[in-house]
């Protein structure tokens, strides 16, 4: 029995030290780490790297390590973590020729990161910021091309989240509720595919929203349909629902004059 508990020591002693670090300079960290990153062991790497700053952060090796630390953790999709170590890299290593690389990929874990629009949007807003920002700081950067593209492809998910909102409410027949969030579909995002989506979907239900009001409130109603109808008119004056729009534009303008011929009889 004693010999048996020996051989277990020992077995569990092996296996415990089998994934120690071990490394006696920052260069032997950071060359070990970045042979684990370059396999594609990103976890293991990411402890050398961190291994690195055992030895101080302002030798030669450590802006290195700090910006392979982020790499590692993007790689292994802990975006958390990498975003944290990208922003620790642009704070200690400002005048490092690959700050602007650094700002790019930082934005690009908020973009990785973004879920789909049924769910909560704040990383899609976070990136929208993070590439603006990189975008303002290295305007002539290699990569502001894709950041503009990922700007654009994030702010639509946004819209898209809202519009899909503002249908909800309108399905539920909540049509206050559905019609500012329309407005806030072409508020925030007139850049968008689903703008004069917004203003025809913020028409038809001020239209409801004025049927179920009473009579003093539906002229302001009523109007705010005219209003975005003629929105549509001048800013897509093209646009595949305008058929749909001047149908809503004549009947919110027909209830418009019966109530206001209505009020001058009285």
């Amino acid at each position: 029995m004693k010999k048996v508990l020996i051989i277990s020591f020992l077995l569990l002693a092996g296996c415990s030290g089998s994934g120690r670090l071990s490394y006696d300079s920052p260069s032997d960290a950071y060359e070990k780490g970045l042979a684990h990153y370059e396999a594609g062991r990103y976890s293991r790497a990411a402890q050398y790297f961190q291994g690195v700053f055992d030895f101080g952060r302002t030798h030669e090796w450590a802006a290195n390590a700090q910006l392979y630390l982020a790499r590692s953790y993007r790689k292994n999709r802990d975006y958390i973590l990498a975003a944290s170590e990208y922003t620790r890299f642009s704070e200690l290593y400002r005048a490092d020729p690959r700050a602007a690389d650094a700002e790019f990929e930082r934005a690009m874990t908020f973009f990785e990161r973004s879920p789909q629009i049924e769910l909560d949007q704040t990383d899609t807003r976070r990136g929208v910021e993070a590439f603006n920002l990189y975008i303002q700081l290295y305007s002539d950067h290699d990569s502001v091309g894709v950041a503009i593209q990922r700007v654009g492809e994030l702010r639509q998910k946004l819209a898209d989240k809202q519009f899909h909102a503002a249908v909800l409410y309108e399905r539920r027949g909540l049509y206050q509720a559905a019609a500012l969030s329309y407005e806030v579909v072409f508020d925030k995002f007139p850049d968008t595919p689903l703008a004069d989506d917004a203003l025809l979907g913020a028409m038809r239900c001020y239209i409801e929203f004025s049927a179920q009001s009473i009579e003093a409130r539906q002229p302001e109603r009523l109007q705010k349909a005219i209003t975005h109808y003629q929105r549509l008119l001048d800013l897509f004056p093209e646009s595949e629902v305008m058929d749909e729009a001047r149908e809503l534009g004549d009947l919110a303008e027909g209830r418009l004059d019966e109530l206001i011929a209505d009020s001058a009889t009285l």
